[in-house]
């Protein structure tokens, strides 16, 4: 199958895969057309962190089975790097995660999950109903999004709670940048906030220094890329093919370490 074990795309928050919308857009087939036996894990789309790492715990003991392999490999975008962290930490899984790639992971939070907590209680609870309700439809199982946004809000304490984890599992994170918000009207408002407070580079959400995980490997694209873009989600044709080269390079990287 290319690499030693199969390969997991872990999403973040908002997405999923629901009928024919895939959470990694075209990546998930890509990478299977190179033969590697690639999966995107069935979480909720607004769950915490603790619900969607019981989720990732159970999804990944079925590929397990499926492939009769006794590790995988994660490639977690977002929150969803927050949520594969929490499981191997938590829930017993050191031992059946060879790799952990974090690709624009919170660690130390989100100024945009912190900015919405400002708002009044009374609207918060308003917006997380509608919003549970809306993603129960499509298909979330324990969605809590008002839990969800307080669990990415900005923190200087998440970051270092993995060390004892490295001896086990080779981890690593990448980073990318928006240079301008009219490249992705979906980050034209989070990418505003970002540069009105001075918070330094960021995707449009998540910036470069929360970014940073263990290895640490820089930015996943030279080129200006946002946070949704990168999964291939409303991505430029112009960007398609170099982020595909992304995935592709970055799982064959996996292989020559013996992932």
């Amino acid at each position: 199958m290319k690499s030693k074990y199969p390969i997991i795309l872990v999403h973040g928050v908002a997405v999923k895969d629901f009928l024919f919308f895939k959470a990694f857009g075209k990546i998930e087939k890509i990478l299977q057309m190179e033969n590697y036996h690639v999966y995107t894990a069935a979480t909720d789309a607004f769950g915490s962190i603790e619900t969607n790492a019981a989720q990732l715990k159970a999804y990944i003991q079925k590929v397990l089975k499926e492939e009769q392999a006794q590790k995988v490999n994660l490639i977690a975008h977002s929150k969803g790097g927050l949520d594969a962290k929490y499981m191997i930490q938590h829930l017993c899984m050191e031992d059946k995660v060879a790799s952990l790639t974090t690709l624009c992971t919170p660690h130390q939070g989100a100024s945009l999950a912190s900015t919405l907590l400002k708002l009044p209680k009374v609207l918060l609870y308003i917006i997380a109903f509608f919003i549970n309700v809306g993603y129960r439809i499509l298909g979330d199982k324990h969605p809590d999004s008002l839990k969800a946004c307080q669990q990415l809000q900005l923190t200087a304490q998440r970051k270092d709670d993995f060390l004892h984890i490295y001896e086990k599992i080779y981890c690593q994170s990448y980073s990318s940048v928006l240079e301008k918000s009219r490249e992705d009207f979906v980050m034209d408002v989070p990418l505003m906030l970002f540069k009105k407070f001075d918070q330094g580079p960021s995707d449009g959400l998540v910036s470069v220094e929360s970014a940073k995980f263990a290895n640490y490997k820089g930015l996943c694209m030279e080129e200006s890329v946002s946070h949704t873009e990168i999964i291939d989600l409303m991505t430029k044709k112009s960007k398609k093919e170099k982020i595909f080269s992304f995935y592709r390079q970055l799982c064959a990287e996996l292989v020559e370490m013996g992932f």
